[in-house]
């Protein structure tokens, strides 16, 4: 399959989703503008890898975490090549103990199912059950790759637009945290 970068939405949307619909929609209707490629289902950050060549946009690895208790829920944003380690991010956040979140929590907050996760998940997340973390690194990227909320689509974002435009039209405030500092051990 020839991977191909397409500007916006595609002209025809028989067959996709309605979540993936209602992305695009989110995105137009703020002026955003983003390119985008179309592919066959991606689970991994390695598959993306060819994806992420031809968007030219930085891996950004979603994680869906959640405390111990299952009470408050996160969706962690990083480069794709760096190493996530729970603790870090549990001690920047005061939570005793982070762990992955269950994929019915996933689907229920953010509409999403795994191998899909996604910063623009919180656009269905009108309750703000989901705390979005932000790894400061990302932030020195001009662009963001993201997943329409399904993926077998990948969009290349303006990261300008992403902090100034999308996530405060999501009304999801980041903390923003710094992964990497700590030893190798």
């Amino acid at each position: 399959m020839e991977l191909k970068l397409e500007n916006g939405r595609p002209a025809d949307t028989t067959g996709r989703l309605e979540k993936e619909i209602r992305t695009y929609d989110f995105l137009d209707a703020l002026q955003v503008p983003y390119q985008r490629i179309d592919h066959e289902a991606l689970m991994t950050i390695e598959a993306c890898q060819d994806v992420d060549k031809v968007l030219d946009a930085v891996i950004c690895k979603n994680l869906f975490l959640c405390n111990r208790q299952e009470t408050n829920f996160y969706l962690l944003l990083l480069p794709g090549d760096k190493k996530f380690k729970t603790k870090e991010v549990s001690s920047q956040l005061g939570v005793a103990r982070l762990s992955f979140g269950n994929e019915t929590y996933m689907e229920k907050f953010l509409d999403i199912t795994p191998g899909s996760v996604s910063v623009l998940g919180l656009i269905n997340d009108k309750e703000n059950h989901v705390q979005l973390l932000i790894d400061e690194d990302l932030l020195k990227e001009p662009y963001i790759g993201c997943h329409p909320c399904i993926n077998t689509s990948s969009l290349k974002i303006d990261m300008k637009d992403m902090m100034e435009k999308i996530i405060p039209a999501m009304k999801h405030e980041p903390i923003f945290v710094k992964l990497g500092q700590a030893g190798t051990h």
